[in-house]
C-alpha cells in the first residue's frame, strides 16, 4: 500500500506577510512614480507658462517699439512738410523782395547781396533736412543712395570729413528695413557729431548674398559702458532696440579714446520679421 506524505506548511501566516509587503512595496513605487510624474508635468507647465510669458512680453516690446517709431515717423512727415511748404517758401519770399529793391549804395548792395546768398543757404540746407526727415526720399532713392547723399551733405558742411563705401552688388532689403536702417544711420551721425567730438566718419553697406551688414564708425572720444551719460546711452539703446524691430543684431563697440563702431547685420535668411516687399510701413 502506497503511503502519501503531504508537506504542510507549518507557518501559514508568512505568505500573506509575503503579499502584504509586496503589495506594500507595489503602493510606495506607484506613490512615487505618481508623484515624480506629477512634478515633472507640474515643471513642464511652469515651463510653458514662462516660454508664454516671453513670448507676450516679447510681442508687448515689439508692439510698443513699432508704434513709438510710427509715432516718430508721423513727427518727421510733418515737420517736413512744415519745412518744405512754409518755411522754404518765406525765406524764397524774403529773397526775392531782396532782389527787387531799388537804389541802394554800393556797400548796402553787397550787404544785401551778402544776405540773399547765406537765405539762398539756408533755404537749400532746409530742403535737405526736409528729405532726410521724410520717408518717401528713401523710398525713392534707396537706402544706400540716400545714405550717400547725406553723408555728403555732412562732408559739405565742414563738420567733418567722412569715407563711404558700398561693398557687393546693392539689391533691395524692403522699405521697411531700409528706412529703420537710415534712422539708425541718423542716430549714430548725431551721437558721433553731439557726443563724440569725432573728426572723421566711415561709413560701409556691405552687401553680401542673403546677408546685410551696415558699419558706421568714428574717431571721436570713445566711452565704456559703465560711464554713459543718458544722452549717449538714449541713443545707443535707440539703435539696439531699432535693430531689433526689423531682425538685425546691433554690436556695438567702443573705449575711451578709441571711437565708437556701430555693426549691424541682418541675415536675409533667418529674418522673417519682414517679407522685403513693399508693404505698409510697420504693418
Amino acid at each position: 500500500m502506497t503511503r502519501l506524505i503531504f508537506a504542510v506548511n507549518s507557518n501559514p501566516g508568512s505568505d500573506e506577510l509575503y503579499v502584504i509587503f509586496f503589495s506594500a512595496t507595489a503602493f510606495f513605487v506607484f506613490l512615487a512614480s505618481f508623484i515624480v510624474y506629477f512634478i515633472v508635468l507640474y515643471q513642464k507647465k511652469q515651463r510653458q507658462n514662462q516660454t508664454e510669458r516671453d513670448a507676450m512680453q516679447a510681442a508687448f516690446r515689439q508692439g510698443f517699439l513699432k508704434a513709438r517709431l510710427e509715432i516718430q515717423e508721423q513727427t518727421f512727415a510733418h515737420v517736413s512738410r512744415e519745412i518744405h511748404d512754409n518755411i522754404t517758401q518765406v525765406l524764397s519770399f524774403v529773397k526775392l523782395n531782396l532782389a527787387m529793391i531799388g537804389e541802394v549804395k554800393n556797400e548796402q548792395l553787397t550787404k544785401i547781396n551778402e544776405n540773399r546768398e547765406l537765405i539762398a543757404q539756408v533755404i537749400t540746407d532746409l530742403r535737405d533736412l526736409s528729405k532726410s526727415l521724410s520717408f518717401e526720399s528713401i523710398t525713392k532713392s534707396g537706402l544706400a543712395k540716400t545714405i550717400e547723399a547725406e553723408t555728403g551733405r555732412i562732408t559739405k558742411s565742414g563738420l567733418v570729413s567722412s569715407t563711404f563705401a558700398i561693398q557687393g552688388d546693392i539689391y533691395p532689403l524692403g522699405e521697411q528695413r531700409e528706412l529703420v536702417l537710415f534712422r539708425i544711420f541718423q542716430e549714430a551721425l548725431n551721437n558721433a557729431l553731439k557726443h563724440a567730438d569725432a573728426k572723421h566718419l566711415t561709413i560701409t553697406l556691405q552687401y553680401i548674398p542673403e546677408l546685410f551688414i551696415f558699419t558706421f564708425m568714428d574717431n571721436g572720444l570713445g566711452f565704456s559702458r559703465e560711464n554713459l551719460d543718458d544722452l549717449v546711452g538714449a541713443g545707443l539703446r535707440n539703435i539696439e532696440n531699432r535693430a531689433s524691430l526689423i531682425g538685425a543684431v546691433a554690436a556695438i563697440e567702443s573705449t575711451p579714446g578709441n571711437g565708437c563702431s556701430i555693426k549691424i547685420s541682418l541675415n536675409l535668411l533667418q529674418n522673417s520679421l519682414y517679407d522685403g516687399t513693399h508693404q505698409d510701413r510697420f504693418s
